[in-house]
């Protein structure tokens, strides 16, 4: 899988707050399937769940051309 920003911001951001891919989805709400999906950077990936996770961390999503 190629570098993927959203799935290396996620896991370092766990890991500054010295969360565990658990505390994670059990704080969050979200599966520990998602959790672990996410962060391996896979593709297949419901955006509204990137989102509330995303929002869970008080960041969001933005959209920017490619140079």
């Amino acid at each position: 899988m190629r570098d993927n920003p959203i799935a290396n911001y996620v896991r370092t951001t766990r890991k500054k707050r010295k969360m565990t891919q658990k505390d994670l989805a059990d704080f969050s709400g979200l599966s520990l399937h998602f959790i672990q999906n996410l962060e391996q950077g896979k593709e297949s990936l419901q955006l509204d769940k990137v989102n509330e996770l995303l929002n869970f961390f008080n960041a969001e999503l933005v959209v920017k051309e490619r140079k």
